[in-house]
């Protein structure tokens, strides 16, 4: 299936690194993997229907069912027993995933208040990007009526190279408003 940003990495984005980074290789050129959104709830355990409600919202955001993650361990701390519910993530992969980048660049994004671009400081060193969102309802798909409670979700990026430099030019070429780190914002 096409994908506007799919072709749109055919067209401009692959040229572009090629002409950059110097690549010989068309395989050398980084491409995004995949995008894992991932909602930690440390309070599932007490309340079901917030855990249904979570992946009702996350399957309306990425299209895709998610699972659920449970414990591994148990943490008496934390009242914590091993395979109880912690949280909920989905991956995804080729069109789902340029379908929602597409969603979150035009359409989340801008929804968010006092937005001033993407910080570029969220690289992991190995070429992978991570967005924390403090609220779901940034997404139009997601009905305020239907919310049990707010949440945040993280949101990562997974590129194919392991350098941050060439992940940036990738993310920000697919369209993504980082900020210019060199100004400082008061």
């Amino acid at each position: 299936m096409k994908t506007r940003l799919g072709d749109h990495y055919q067209s401009h984005v692959v040229p572009k690194l090629t002409g950059e980074f110097e690549f010989t290789n068309p395989m050398e050129v980084p491409r995004l993997e995949k995008i894992i959104l991932n909602v930690g709830l440390g309070s599932a355990k007490d309340d079901a229907k917030l855990l249904d409600s979570v992946v009702a919202e996350l399957a309306t955001i990425s299209g895709q069912r998610p699972v659920v993650t449970k414990a591994r361990k148990s943490i008496s701390n934390f009242g914590l027993r091993d395979g109880m519910p912690v949280g909920v993530k989905v991956t995804l992969r080729g069109a789902r995933m340029y379908q929602f980048l597409d969603r979150y660049i035009s359409t989340a994004i801008p929804r968010v208040r006092d937005f001033r671009g993407l910080s570029t400081r969220a690289f992991d060193g190995r070429g992978n990007y991570t967005v924390g969102v403090r609220e779901q309802m940034i997404f139009p798909e997601i009905d305020y009526d239907d919310i049990v409670r707010t949440h945040g979700m993280d949101i990562t990026f997974v590129t194919s190279t392991d350098k941050d430099n060439e992940a940036l030019v990738l993310l920000r070429e697919m369209g993504m408003p980082f900020r210019d780190e060199t100004t400082v914002v008061v």
